[in-house]
């Protein structure tokens, strides 16, 4: 585990599910090497998916740009030590389904 205490820098969630993350977050780093972002960020997400329902995305590393659409309530963002850790349930615009659904319907004109 990384020492020092984790560093919330952007969320909407409700504080026990900020929790949830932070905890796994602490959790993954105990089972792996802080060079392992991958293996951490699949270990948050399904432990997030089980615990909190399908959805969830998470992205771990010590230098990445994101802009994500995510469901209200479902979006964290912090650091422990160099490693940040975003995570989010995605959520489609509503007008991405009404151009969806409109092209369909073009295609089938």
């Amino acid at each position: 585990m990384l020492e020092g205490k984790a560093v919330i820098g952007e969320t909407d969630m409700l504080q026990t599910m900020q929790q949830d993350a932070l905890d796994l977050a602490s959790k993954a780093l105990d089972f792996f090497d802080v060079t392992e972002a991958i293996e951490i960020a699949r270990f948050i997400k399904k432990e997030f998916d089980r615990m909190h329902g399908p959805g969830w995305q998470c992205i771990v590393g010590t230098d990445f740009g994101s802009f994500v659409t995510h469901c209200c309530g479902c979006f964290i963002y912090f650091c422990l030590g160099n490693l940040a850790i975003l995570l989010f349930r995605g959520s489609a615009a509503p007008e991405a389904h009404e151009n969806h659904f409109s092209a369909l319907e073009a295609a089938k004109a």
